[in-house]
Parts: structure tokens; C-alpha cells; sequence
């Protein structure tokens, strides 16, 4: 796994993208991204629910999630970017959910909520950045309550040997333009949310073969 870039490149990379994240992310997911998104808030989220997007970035998630949950729900953006988050409140006004969301600043690693605090947390390609993806996710599912459901889509490395092989060849000239790969690299935490007692219920692998995401959903098993 390649190094993650630190919390300040990070918080610089994102603030330039903001303006143009949308439309850049899409383009070099030939739109997968916001299918993975849609797939997460449909087996995820239930109407009348707390949810945590975490890594909010623009807001996509979550203001999908907003949707879903319904006037008596509500979903909190939770990202280290405070351009993006400003992204995402204009998108929920625009979206009239304004009064269902409100907005944080913060390091997914160290998460400034409860224990058991929420329904339904959710991380769309906000793991793919972080300095130590499987604490992050820990922190994810630490805050979520026993019976929600923790949603997650990331990269991951290609299952073809021969695709992963040309997949580190340009993801190595990519590396080199932090603008262009967002510090995003392949990760895998579903072995840390397995032994920590998580029971997967959905996952699937989309997007396009040299970047491939991995999608899915874990529950938290209720208290005995």
C-alpha cells in the first residue's frame, strides 16, 4: 500500500478540488461512484434514522441519505474539509433538505461522537485517503449503535493479477499528481470489521477494471 499523504496535503488537495470534485470524480469513475453511493443509501438506510456520513466531502451520500431517511430523520456531514462541507450545504439547500443535515469538521480517526450514537453510519471513498483506513473504519463502526449498519465503498485493487499490474504502472504517474489521484489509494478494512464482530450482509465489487471499488455493508450485532 502506498503512504498516505498527511492530514495538511490533504486538507489543501481538497480544498481546490471543492469547486470541481463533483464533476472531476465522476468523470474519472465514468460515473460509478454515485452508483456505488446509491447502492449504500438503498440497503442501508431506513426512513426515520440517525445517520453519520463520514467523509462527506460535497455532500453526495448524504444528501441521498437525507432523502431516504425522511422528515423524521437526520444525517450529519462529518468531513476534514470545511470547502467541501461548504459544497454540501449549498447542494442542501439547493436540494431542500437543509433542515435534516447539519455539518462537522473533523479527523474520521478520531471521532468526536458517543459510542453508539448512530442508526446508520456511511463512508463513500473517505477510507482510500487516510493515513490508517482500518482505524478509521473501527472509529466508523465504534459509533455506530448494535443492530445499525455501517455502509462503505473504497478502492480496491483489481482481482485480475494482470490488471493489477497495469493498474500500478499508471496509478504510479497518477501518485505524482496529488490533484489527480486525491490521495487515494487501494485499502482493505473488512478483516478489522470482521474481527471486530461485524456481520457482512452485502458487498460487491463495481466500477472501472484498473480502479475498481469495493461496496458494502456491515451490521452491528445487537446487544444480547
Amino acid at each position: 500500500m502506498r503512504q498516505a499523504l498527511g492530514v495538511a496535503a490533504l486538507t489543501g488537495i481538497y480544498a481546490r478540488l471543492a469547486p470541481r470534485y463533483d464533476w472531476q470524480h465522476r468523470l474519472i469513475t465514468l460515473a460509478s461512484d454515485q452508483r456505488g453511493r446509491r447502492m449504500l443509501v438503498e440497503r442501508a438506510v431506513r426512513e426515520g434514522e440517525r445517520v453519520l456520513d463520514c467523509g462527506a466531502g460535497t455532500g453526495s451520500t448524504g444528501l441521498l441519505a437525507a432523502k431516504k431517511a425522511g422528515p423524521g430523520g437526520h444525517v450529519t456531514l462529518f468531513d476534514l474539509s470545511d470547502d467541501m462541507l461548504q459544497v454540501a450545504r449549498e447542494k442542501a439547500e439547493l436540494a431542500g433538505v437543509g433542515d435534516r443535515v447539519d455539518f462537522r469538521t473533523g479527523d474520521m480517526i478520531h471521532l468526536p461522537f458517543a459510542d453508539a450514537s448512530y442508526d446508520v453510519v456511511l463512508s463513500t471513498y473517505s477510507l482510500c485517503p487516510l493515513y490508517d483506513p482500518a482505524k478509521g473504519a473501527l472509529e466508523l463502526y465504534r459509533v455506530l449503535r448494535p443492530g445499525g449498519r455501517l455502509g462503505c465503498a473504497h478502492s480496491a485493487d483489481p482481482q485480475n493479477p494482470a490488471v493489477k499490474w497495469l493498474a500500478d504502472k499508471v496509478e504510479n504517474i497518477a501518485w505524482r499528481f496529488p490533484w489527480l489521484s486525491m490521495g487515494c489509494r487501494a485499502v482493505d478494512v473488512l478483516p478489522a470489521l470482521r474481527q471486530a464482530g461485524a456481520k457482512v450482509i452485502f458487498t460487491r465489487h463495481i466500477g472501472v477494471p484498473l480502479w475498481p471499488f469495493v461496496v458494502f455493508v456491515v451490521e452491528k450485532p445487537a446487544a444480547p
